[in-house]
């Protein structure tokens, strides 16, 4: 039976186009990888908008989650796309994702303007990708021709001429994109002597194809190629010129700077204008993109540190990520020293806190940070794998949610060779019993039993604040209350966070242990440790507890019991 068309966009399209826009990145990656000549040769283009569109359906699926499954349960529209915006925002990765994310962005704030409309129509698709394409264009410290940024406005011009439903502009905004995409040799002078279209301009093309394919249900078929025909020329480069560039695609362009930097940012707006004039002093590709007190910075520099010291002043950075455009070593090049030798085993952790963070690096752990909110999508975990640089990898998610991203993370790892033992770890006091016994000496498999015997010996709570009203197995809860989970499930529900957290901690401890782990967040109150301390030692003999602090984890608390 044929599908129907769909003629509106409400959040069910919104989570239909950003699935089919990942799969279409997928099948694309490596095509756009290998074309990824501008604005640095690094061959990542591809990955980076795969990576930035990974973690705004991650964003959109969890906002449908909290809506339940049934249709009638979809969340308003405004909510759907501004969780593709801010998903898009906080997993932005290189100069092409961080303008992809903007691109959404703008969409979103047209879409959401009204909170309370259920969809929009051809009319209000139209305007989201004029604005989409404007606000782009304005991240952008000096936009140039023949990149995403023409692809986009041309798809913007083409839907302003359109009039119809919403597949109708969508085609005719994808129709407009490949033509603009053709035309991207003549006009970047380094496209036309690789003989490639604009890698990040033929992302954007499979993202509008997704995007008629959400209204129309038919995918249509890319009729341009990403390879044409380089144009002789006196002084171009001949075929065994544009061999060595894709051979070596990460030497960095002749005079360009060395270091790629990119973090997220929390700052009032006023401060983000005066880092976009320091950044923009410093180095080039410099796009800001974000808004409401949260953005995401990306810039190529010589002086990395000198942009990471911007973002401190400016406001709050994090996620800090710095790549070299030589061999991806920092502070060498790779024909100073050899690579470095593989280790035989390394653990990677995803904790939600700083204070974790440092905990878990400590005991020797690679990890990720998951800020509350933020979870890391599965490209950030495979990033953490290779970054642990060794042959055999225990890998522990920390979280029940991430046990599917944990998974592919694994899954991709072990395609490129490296051993890797998921430990299904639900929380990060799970891990740091794991973590405990862990033995690097010791065959990898006895290795994974112990850790995973440990693991699993602890059992887990939190102690948080009810964001709203709610069913749970405790009974409802409002918001403001406080809530004490043991085992993912709400067990207590107070309105002390000492009381409720004791609470919590007697349950715990009536089926026996011999430790407890308590970790504090920024916002629980200084006192609460020093009660549970003294509430253990005089009523548990024999139990033992260590605290440690965990900085902004979501959770007021952490208790785990061994």
């Amino acid at each position: 039976m044929p599908q129907v068309p769909q003629t509106f966009f409400d959040a069910l399209a919104v989570r239909t186009w950003c699935g089919l826009a990942l799969r279409a990145l997928g099948r694309a990656r490596e095509e756009i990888d290998a074309i990824n000549v501008y604005p640095v040769a690094d061959g990542d283009t591809g990955t980076n908008l795969y990576l930035t569109m990974e973690s705004a359906v991650t964003a959109v699926e969890a906002v449908f989650a909290g809506h339940g499954t049934l249709t009638e349960q979809k969340p308003p529209l405004a909510d759907a796309v501004r969780a593709m915006a801010h998903g898009a925002l906080i997993g932005a990765r290189g100069n092409s994702g961080t303008i992809l994310a903007q691109l959404l962005r703008g969409m979103a704030q047209v879409l959401a303007a009204d909170g309370e409309t259920a969809h929009t129509d051809g009319e209000g698709l139209r305007l989201a990708l004029r604005h989409a394409a404007d606000s782009a264009r304005k991240a952008v410290a000096h936009p140039v021709e023949g990149t995403v940024l023409s692809v986009a406005s041309a798809a913007a011009d083409a839907a302003d001429d359109t009039e119809g439903d919403c597949g109708t502009v969508a085609r005719a905004a994808y129709d407009g994109a490949c033509a603009a995409l053709a035309a991207t040799p003549g006009q970047l002078a380094v496209l036309e002597r690789a003989g490639v279209v604009d890698a990040g301009g033929r992302g954007l093309v499979a993202v509008l194809a997704a995007l008629v394919e959400t209204f129309t249900r038919e995918a249509p078929v890319f009729g341009g190629h990403a390879r044409v025909e380089a144009v002789s020329a006196v002084g171009a480069p001949g075929v065994d010129d544009v061999l060595l560039c894709e051979d070596d695609p990460t030497a960095p362009q002749e005079g360009g700077p060395a270091y790629e930097v990119i973090y997220l940012l929390e700052a009032e707006d006023t401060a983000v204008t005066r880092l976009r004039d320091r950044l923009d002093a410093l180095g080039d590709s410099l796009v800001v993109v974000g808004g409401d007190g949260l953005w995401n910075v990306h810039v190529h520099v010589d002086d990395a540190g000198a942009a990471v010291e911007a973002g401190v002043e400016a406001g709050r950075p994090y996620r800090i990520r710095i790549t070299h455009f030589g061999l991806g070593d920092v502070h060498t090049t790779g024909a100073e020293r050899p690579p470095k030798e593989r280790a035989q085993r390394a653990v990677v952790a995803v904790v939600p806190g700083e204070g974790l963070a440092g905990l878990y690096g400590e005991a020797g752990a690679t990890t990720v940070l998951a800020r509350p909110g933020e979870p890391p999508a599965s490209g950030e975990l495979v990033a953490a794998l290779r970054r642990a640089h060794a042959r055999e990898v225990v890998l522990l998610p920390n979280d029940a949610d991430l046990r599917h991203t944990a998974a592919a993370a694994a899954e991709q790892a072990r395609a490129e060779g490296i051993r890797v033992a998921l430990i299904p770890t639900r929380s990060a006091v799970q891990g740091i019993a794991a973590l405990a016994v862990h033995e690097p000496e010791r065959r990898f498999d006895e290795d994974v039993v112990s850790m995973t015997s440990a693991a699993g010996a602890t059992r887990y709570a939190e102690v948080a604040v009810a964001e709203r009203q709610s069913w749970t197995m405790a009974g409802i809860c409002q918001a403001g209350d406080v809530l004490g989970l043991v085992d993912g499930d709400v067990a207590v529900i107070g309105a002390d966070v000492t009381a409720t957290a004791r609470a919590v901690l007697d349950r715990m401890l009536a089926a026996g242990g011999e430790l407890v782990t308590l970790v504090l967040g920024d916002e629980a109150p200084e006192s609460v440790a020093d009660v549970l301390e003294v509430h253990v030692r005089e009523s548990y003999l024999a139990v033992d507890t260590v605290v440690y602090r965990g900085g902004r984890q979501g959770a007021l608390l952490l208790i785990g019991v061994e």
